[in-house]
């Protein structure tokens, strides 16, 4: 491939082949051939002029990689592929900027260039749209922005002020070019999160042999094993094993549905517990998953309700606008005042104004790593006067230690205890499992497979035989009380002093309780900061779920500052929390990251996801953090807060400019074009100033915080 470099920093790089080099389906497949790199994180490539743009990682000898790679390009390399969501996404906003520029830049050069009659004439051919959409709503008896706007263009038309109606015209297209933008970048996120984000899959041959190939390759007939905790990649049906498939993506229902031979499970769908193999009858566009995505093209539902309460409220005002200028025309019988009155369009500016705050403030969201499905979920967080966190790994790092193990008879050593628990938790990649299997490998304690098929029960613990013995090992619920595990007055006084300082998992042996394993996962260090920002910026209840026991939950919620607490909560038990806290009236913020999450953050009114959550709690969550950081829920309460306060700003700002030029219309102190010409400089005006950065101003803060919060540390 014959290339020329055109920019180059050190971490991305353009390269340009010119127009001819590929097509744009090709580029898509081009891209994905670089992306196959490690150290390449994004390719976007444009066939208009054979651009190939590409972030990595810093490094001459990665840069030098990238030109022999691109060297060896052939034609015969070149394939069809589809497009990423991210390229999607970029394709969405550069084909926007394009449009408006285009937009600009024909206007500027027709008011220069061309004559006036053709000005004019050209003028006349756009109000046909208008015109026509007037038309529309009034023969349907409808009084909406659109028959204002209809009546506004052919009043200026009437009196011959041709430039006014153009400009208007103009005005109000880039409002439409705006919501279009708006509803189909709310819809690409959300595509993008419901998009299976899988590599690779196990196929299990006819020897029953399995093998990793690529997602890519899978067709139909193979038969998947898919395993605990992971997507189901394709549309198919279970024969052999028996799963608990958590549906939320597919149907919105929180509760995982039992699918065994002979069921049917769909892509998109995860296993919450349970190994199941799947023979494929429906992949790629052919799930349902993706008619689902299809079906989203349709949606009117990604807007903000502030969006959707703009655009009412353009169409409130417009009866006032035509009893207005019916009044200035029957007091003053002067037609130029009375179009003075019609020229000025609240609707335009309020229209124009509401879709840019909400593109602005998740274009920011974006660029601070936090993805947000649609307008309406940062309102919601906005709105909110609620935060319920899950403990573990939200307002914990999710790497509890294990820091005391205590036989609880003489039947079993100490080591033993370790040794059989880490055997039977191995299995299975919680993190309390992790830290029980790292504690036994760190003191040396090997083990082997003494104990038959293992049956892990979602949020209670593990079920399974070993050396011939019923063992269990989890929670105090699950084994006190489901498992009826009889405790002595010995062993009650030792849990009593134990349970008090720590979590803990307990191991029973035939109905008897041998051991348990005291763990700590200790708070995050800023986590606590967090939830006092939290309630200075208006939310004024926070408050913890955790499976811990009592006087673990008191601990930590004593250590975050946190006032209301639940210990020992089940799954189901948290999305029964938040729905009693909607139905008091609170509007509920849930950030979690477990599969245990998933029915929370579906019940309320907007979920957010950590970084490190599960690929279920990801998917039903409204707002993904893609950083590690907690504060960016304070960011994310500031940027949402400041849409609105800048939505409302505009309102005020509209009103002030328009009903002033109403006034002086009337009084006939300006006339037509100067109205329209003062109107549309203050909708452009308002326009820009809806672009402006909320977070911008408050990163000073931020940092001022942080250094705060170090010295207190320090000291």
């Amino acid at each position: 491939m014959k290339y020329k470099v055109m920019y180059d920093n050190g971490s991305r790089l353009r390269v340009r082949s010119g127009q001819w080099a590929f097509t744009k389906k090709e580029g898509y497949g081009l891209a994905s051939l670089l992306l196959e790199q490690d150290f390449i994180h994004e390719v976007y490539t444009s066939h208009r002029n054979g651009s190939i743009t590409i972030y990595y990682d810093e490094s001459s000898q990665n840069k030098q990689k990238i030109f022999k790679f691109l060297n060896k390009i052939t034609i015969r390399d070149l394939f069809e592929a589809e497009p990423t969501q991210i390229q999607v996404s970029k394709e969405i906003s550069d084909d926007f900027y394009l449009k408006i520029s285009k937009m600009i830049f024909k206007r500027f050069l027709g008011r220069i260039f061309l004559p006036l009659p053709v000005k004019n004439v050209l003028t006349y051919y756009r109000a046909i749209k208008y015109l026509w959409e007037g038309l529309d709503s009034l023969t349907d008896f409808r009084m909406d922005v659109a028959l204002l706007d209809g009546a506004a263009v052919a009043g200026a038309l009437w009196q011959g002020e041709y430039a006014s109606a153009s400009s208007m015209m103009f005005l109000l297209s880039i409002s439409d070019a705006l919501e279009d933008y708006t509803i189909q970048k709310a819809k690409s996120n959300l595509k993008d999160s419901l998009a299976l984000n899988i590599d690779t899959v196990w196929v299990v041959g006819e020897d029953g042999e399995e093998t990793q190939i690529s997602a890519m390759d899978i067709e139909k007939g193979d038969k998947i094993k898919v395993h605990m905790g992971d997507v189901i990649p394709v549309d198919g049906k279970v024969i052999e094993g028996e799963a608990m498939v958590n549906e939320a993506s597919m149907t919105g229902e929180p509760l995982a549905v039992h699918k065994r031979n002979g069921k049917t499970v769909h892509a998109g769908t995860v296993v919450e517990e349970g190994n199941i193999i799947v023979e494929t009858y429906s992949i790629n566009k052919e799930t349902r998953l993706n008619k689902i995505i299809d079906l989203i093209e349709n949606s009117e539902e990604l807007k903000a309700d502030t969006q959707s309460k703009a655009e009412k409220l353009a169409d409130s005002i417009v009866p006032y606008s035509f009893l207005a200028t019916a009044l200035t025309y029957l007091f003053t019988r002067n037609a130029s005042k009375a179009l003075s009155v019609l020229m000025v369009d609240f609707s335009c500016a309020i229209k124009l104004t509401t879709p840019l705050s909400i593109i602005s403030a998740m274009s920011e969201a974006s660029d601070n790593r936090m993805m947000v499905k649609g307008g309406k979920f940062l309102e919601n967080y906005a709105n909110a006067d609620t935060i319920v966190f899950d403990k573990t790994g939200t307002l914990t790092n999710a790497t509890p230690k294990v820091v005391d193990v205590i036989p609880m008879s003489r039947r079993y050593k100490r080591d033993e205890i370790l040794r059989m628990s880490a055997c039977i938790e191995e299995h299975f990649a919680h993190s309390i499992a992790t830290a029980i299997v790292k504690q036994a490998e760190m003191e040396g304690l090997k083990h082997e497979e003494d104990h038959s098929e293992v049956e892990y029960i979602v949020a209670h613990g593990i079920v399974t035989e070993y050396d011939g013995k019923r063992a269990v090992i989890g929670s105090k619920h699950f084994l006190f009380d489901d498992e009826k595990v009889k405790v002595t007055k010995t062993q009650q006084k030792k849990l009593d002093k134990v349970e008090k300082e720590h979590s803990v998992v307990y191991l029973a042996i035939n109905g008897k309780l041998e051991g348990v394993i005291c763990i700590d996962d200790p708070v995050r260090e800023e986590a606590k900061y967090v939830i006092e920002e939290l309630k200075e910026l208006g939310i004024e209840n926070v408050i913890m779920l955790t499976g811990d026991s009592e006087s673990g939950a008191k601990a930590g919620a004593k250590a975050l500052g946190i006032t209301e607490y639940r210990s020992q909560v089940l799954p189901e038990d948290k999305s029964r929390i938040v729905e009693e806290l909607k139905a008091d009236g609170k509007t509920v913020i849930m950030v979690g990251d477990g599969i245990n999450d998933s029915p929370a953050l579906a019940a309320a009114d907007v979920s957010v996801s950590m970084k490190h959550s599960s690929d279920i709690a990801r998917e039903v969550a409204d707002i993904s953090l893609l950083s590690d950081d907690l504060y960016d829920l304070v960011t994310l309460r500031k940027l949402s807060t400041g849409m609105l306060d800048k939505i409302n700003t505009n309102y005020r700002n509209i009103v002030a400019v328009n009903g002033s030029l109403l006034v002086l219309g009337v009084f006939g102190v300006i006339p037509p074009t100067t109205s329209s010409m003062i109107h549309n400089l203050s909708t452009m005006l308002f326009g820009a100033m809806s672009t402006k950065s909320v977070l911008k101003d408050n990163d000073f803060n931020k940092g001022i915080e942080v250094e705060a919060i170090e010295v207190a540390d320090s000291s």
